[in-house]
């Protein structure tokens, strides 16, 4: 890949050049695997998500819209719509029930990138190698500017990371997608970013909105490059100018250093995190050191047992909040209710959010009666790493577990059979043997075939 990094003195052009220059062969095969499990990864979730009430409600109002024939709903036959429609709707449910995967740059990228980008190719019948290609810059681009603008400062302004920065990473993949050069992508990018949006309101409430975030974030980033594509120019300074740009506006402690520092020698996407829990990926550190506990201290539990949980304080401000039964959002981002699902059951799945076993009077209680404790030590480590711990007296004696980075994290990774048994677990009736072939090896498929294999499973 060639271009000249002295000659480019603004990061918004930098990050644009690497995208517009970027080629197959330039990605490492450490990369290429990681993107191809996210590949199917978020699949899983969209395919299992579709049918909950926020997705069917959105496909609802995009078809009042009206159709195309550009893209489709995954499982649908056929397309039947736009393409940037149709990465809303997919966008929606990959996230639907907090089952994507995410990065300790606290985004949740598949999401907002995988639709965007399976659209974008579908329309186009874009190869497999391509779409690879698209779905690495995507993801890298959104996680660097997740960086850029210090995830922790970002988010205890009240920024919801996937909805602020994940237009980026759409816009990066679908110009990818489209041959876009580096004066086109800028302008994709900036499209993208003045689009940025997301908000931690939901919580108040448990509503809906999360959900909307990165399937919005999908929608941005199509309509940033296909509007760059028509010559729509859009700003080439969005990261960086002082009046607007994103780094000064949602966050007082940013920095553009991340942006492009080692670009194309080191690829962020390396880092990014599946979850074996469907809950918030915060949460996940606390839930592998309660299910520990629960091995080591016997079930069923003893719920009389006094609990203590160190925070640090983002995981504090975000999912330390009193858990009292209301929606299945509520629970799931609820670091009480889920340290007390998985003492009680030994499992944080989807069966743990149901209406009957979110009101379940032992598991409440148990939630209630959880000590928070703040640990400025966890306050040093996150977000680079996801770490907590839980601490269970016993016999008069304090039995702690501490977890510095949670299952399915690089440092515990889940590998491409997990992935596969995780798709077969959410979506038993489908074929996940020939689904997962095709994902795992995209490069000799294409994005048409991957689709064709969910036609009418929905």
């Amino acid at each position: 890949m060639n271009f000249d990094r002295r000659a480019i003195a603004a990061p918004t052009r930098e990050l644009a050049a690497w995208v517009a220059g970027l080629h197959y062969d330039d990605v490492p095969v450490r990369t290429r695997d990681v993107a191809r499990i996210a590949l199917l990864d978020t699949l899983g979730a969209g395919l299992y998500g579709f049918n909950t009430p926020w997705a069917q409600k959105m496909r609802t109002w995009v078809k009042r819209g009206g159709s195309g024939t550009e893209a489709r709903v995954w499982g649908e036959a056929g397309p039947t719509l736009r393409c940037a429609d149709a990465a809303l709707v997919n966008g929606v449910a990959t996230h639907a029930f907090e089952l994507d995967d995410y990065h300790n740059a606290k985004l949740h990228c598949g999401a907002a990138v995988i639709p965007a980008a399976l659209a974008v190719a579908e329309r186009l019948d874009s190869n497999g190698s391509d779409l690879l290609t698209a779905i690495v810059a995507g993801y890298e681009v959104m996680i660097r500017s997740s960086l850029a603008l210090n995830p922790s400062a970002a988010r205890l302004r009240g920024w919801h990371l996937t909805g602020v920065v994940g237009p980026f990473g759409a816009a990066a993949a679908c110009a990818k997608l489209l041959k876009l050069n580096a004066e086109e992508t800028a302008w994709a990018l900036g499209l993208a970013g003045t689009q940025g949006a997301g908000t931690w309101a939901f919580n108040a409430d448990g509503t809906m909105s999360k959900r909307l975030h990165p399937g919005k974030a999908a929608h941005s980033g199509v309509l940033a490059a296909e509007l760059a594509q028509l010559g729509f120019s859009g700003p080439t300074q969005i990261y960086e100018f002082a009046d607007g740009g994103v780094l000064k506006a949602f966050s007082d402690d940013s920095d553009p250093a991340p942006l492009t520092r080692d670009l194309g020698a080191v690829y962020h996407v390396d880092q990014n995190s599946i979850k074996p829990y469907c809950c918030c990926g915060s949460t996940h550190a606390y839930i592998d050191a309660a299910l520990a506990l629960r091995k080591k201290l016997g079930a069923p539990w003893e719920t009389k047992k006094k609990i203590r949980v160190g925070t640090c304080k983002v995981v504090d401000v975000q999912c330390g909040f009193d858990y009292a039964p209301s929606s299945a959002l509520n629970a799931q981002m609820s670091l009480r209710y889920a340290v007390a699902v998985a003492l009680i059951d030994g499992q944080v799945l989807p069966a743990q959010f149901t209406d009957a076993k979110m009101s379940d009077p032992a598991i409440a209680g148990l939630a209630a009666a959880i000590e928070l404790v703040p640990d400025p030590q966890l306050d040093k480590l996150y977000p680079k790493d996801f770490a907590g711990w839980v601490a269970v007296e016993h016999n008069g004696v304090w039995e702690r577990v501490d977890i510095l980075n949670p299952t399915g994290s690089i440092h515990a990774p889940i590998d491409a059979a997990g992935i596969t048994a995780k798709f077969r677990g959410i979506n038993p009736h489908l074929d996940t043997g020939a689904i997962a072939g095709v994902a795992l090896a995209i490069e000799q498929h294409g994005a048409r075939e991957l689709l064709g294999l969910l036609a009418g499973k929905i």
